[in-house]
């Protein structure tokens, strides 16, 4: 008999998937950035979009990979105490975005495509907003807040992307609760469709 996990095997097996995939994403940014091409103005950063997916995945937990992702990019580019701090607890500013999803908020992004790529948009946007914000309390310059947003304007554009093809793909950007009686719900249907078959042939 084939053994079924549990709910939180299935949480944790998705975050871990979905954390794992953008660390090491971050790790290679990170290295290209500070070892391969040192010289270019704009960064990249896969952190956006995938709290942004997580988020509504999974609410609440999307705080795992917005925090691991920063640790392991400033990890990898050999940050310094201030810039660990930045990013990790900046990166954490995105979690205002749980309002938005609130309730059934997360269908939205299914049905209104300028909702979904603002959300994305939005995602990077905070991230970045924290960042400054945590540099300013940290004692830097006003001044250190634009580079915030100009150099990672790149990270706005692939979050506002990806948004727009998760949420093309069935399941991807859906709250998982709600996908998971939605499967079962289609399998029992299909359950009952083929025993009714059955009965007339």
């Amino acid at each position: 008999m084939k053994q079924q996990i549990t709910f939180r095997q299935y949480r944790a097996m998705d975050l871990f998937m979905f954390t794992a995939l953008l660390c090491i994403g971050e790790t290679l940014i990170a290295l290209g950035a500070t070892r391969w091409f040192p010289q270019e103005l704009w960064t990249l950063s896969l952190a956006p979009a995938v709290t942004a997916i997580v988020m509504v995945r999974w609410g609440g937990f999307a705080a795992i990979p917005a925090v691991l992702g920063a640790f392991v990019f400033c990890v990898a580019s050999g940050a310094s105490p201030a810039q660990y701090a930045i990013y990790m607890i900046g990166n954490l500013l995105s979690m205002t975005l749980l309002w938005l999803l609130k309730g059934q908020g997360w269908k939205r992004l299914k049905d209104q495509v300028l909702l979904a790529l603002l959300y994305g948009a939005l995602a990077a946007l905070t991230m970045q907003m924290g960042r400054a914000l945590v540099a300013l309390v940290l004692g830097n310059p006003l001044a250190v807040m634009i580079p915030f947003f100009t150099t990672d304007a790149l990270s706005t554009l692939f979050a506002v992307l990806i948004v727009w093809i998760t949420r093309r793909l069935d399941g991807m950007l859906e709250e998982q609760k709600h996908y998971l009686r939605r499967i079962a719900e289609e399998q029992e249907r299909e359950r009952k469709q083929a025993a009714a078959n059955e009965l007339w042939q």
